[in-house]
């Protein structure tokens, strides 16, 4: 896969001493991770990187009903909350079964992700759609019929670019979410892909709660 598609970023050299400081910490958290209440660290982040992901799409369930979804117990809340919460420790479960540079595991993971709650899961939209902040347009994103096409352009970049991977990670997440390629589960989407990009770059980020420190 090839293109002449260059995403518009420029690294500066905040950046080159930001990738050294992340770097140093990856390696801190990874002896941590390696402790003995590792295993117990690893459920409580993933919880953590579920609520927080769904927490900023508007879901009020708290970490603790999540766990108890997880359980299998009775958890109080929407129909719709309690699904993408089931959907989404589903596709998280499957984490390592997704290449990060393949577009059919993205909507492979749109799909597990957003099942029962679009009409269309795994698939790009045919619709145009934007982001609005009350009734003001905060982006209105590329038309419907475009969204293969620069589609195929991110993911040849991603595939091809030799830049670092926190880089190239954060500039597709962002690229991601101007595209805006689903109907709905956009935000949930990007923050999963980067998190999975960055477990190419070191295994720990596969339990490292990214979603919830944006939250």
């Amino acid at each position: 896969m090839t293109s002449n598609y260059k995403p518009p970023f420029s690294i500066s050299d905040k950046t080159i001493d930001l990738i050294g400081e992340i770097s140093a910490q990856m390696e801190r958290f990874a002896i941590r991770m390696e402790q003995e209440d590792g295993l117990l660290l690893r459920k409580i982040n993933r919880i953590k990187s579920i609520q927080g992901s769904l927490a900023i799409e508007g879901n009020t369930l708290d970490a603790e009903q999540i766990s108890a979804i997880l359980e299998g117990k009775p958890v109080i809340g929407t129909v719709r909350e309690i699904q993408e919460a089931r959907n989404a420790l589903k596709t998280y479960d499957a984490f390592t079964t997704f290449e990060a540079y393949k577009q059919a595991d993205l909507l492979r993971a749109h799909g597990l992700l957003m099942e029962s709650l679009v009409d269309n899961p795994g698939k790009y939209r045919r619709g145009n759609v934007g982001v609005f902040a009350g009734d003001k347009p905060v982006h209105i994103a590329p038309p419907a019929d475009r969204v293969p096409s620069l589609m195929d352009d991110l993911f040849a970049w991603l595939t091809t670019s030799t830049n670092h991977l926190l880089i190239k990670s954060c500039v597709f997440h962002y690229e991601f979410e101007f595209i805006h390629p689903f109907m709905d589960g956009n935000g949930r989407m990007g923050r999963l892909w980067q998190s999975i990009l960055l477990a190419k770059l070191h295994p720990i980020f596969e339990y490292l709660p990214v979603e919830n420190m944006v939250f």
